[in-house]
């Protein structure tokens, strides 16, 4: 049997979509309720919904073989399993932005970002060689440049809309994100035809 970890929310919404076009029996996912675990019809394959950072600890620990995750969560809590496919779908960019109309990289002063994805910022500016204090925000991280906690955030912007209507704008392009799959590295060789098959029906239904 193969089992799926799949990120609760929007990701599951098009994921789900996508196994159906693929071919698979899709009918308990649409009449879920409360469950958390579901069969793929007749297929051997079960479906676990779970939190983003979980899907990522489900596959290094091995007790799920497959993950479907946005790259953020990717980025953000390390990479000890394999990358499959880009499903090219919760396309979106990681952003350095702060208040409108000023120059982040003025002066010498001490910079502080603000952000949910403390690992990605601090990569992102040892990149530049540029050291930088970062503060782990959980709310609504535009809220930091705001009220003074901090020179910039680093987060993910879509539309932009969110940081336009507080004073915001991006500063700079950090990367590009999208959804992904990702396989158990003992995984991907003891279930090699049956991943392969998954993969295969999956591949074909990527827009």
């Amino acid at each position: 049997m193969i089992r799926i970890a799949l990120t609760k929310g929007r990701i599951e919404k098009k994921a789900v979509e996508i196994l159906a076009r693929a071919g698979y029996d899709i009918s308990e996912l649409e009449d879920k309720g409360r469950k958390l675990v579901f069969r793929l019809g007749e297929a051997d394959i079960e479906v676990v919904l779970a939190k983003a950072a979980d899907v990522i600890t489900y596959i290094e620990h091995g007790v799920c073989d497959v993950g479907i995750v946005g790259e953020d969560t990717i980025m953000e809590h390390g990479k000890h399993f394999h990358e499959l496919l880009d499903l090219n779908f919760g396309k979106c960019k990681f952003a350095l932005a702060g208040i409108k109309g000023r120059d982040f990289y003025e002066g010498y002063t001490h910079k502080i970002i603000a952000s949910k994805y403390p690992n990605v910022t601090k990569n992102y500016f040892n990149s530049k060689g540029i050291d930088v204090e970062i503060v782990k925000i959980e709310g609504s991280v535009e809220l930091a440049p705001i009220l003074g906690l901090s020179d910039a955030i680093v987060d993910i912007v879509e539309t932009g809309s969110t940081l336009k209507e507080n004073g915001l704008e991006v500063y700079e392009d950090v990367a590009y994100i999208s959804t992904r799959l990702i396989v158990n590295t003992a995984s991907i060789k003891l279930k090699k035809r049956e991943i392969d098959e998954l993969v295969s029906r999956i591949s074909a239904e990527i827009e």
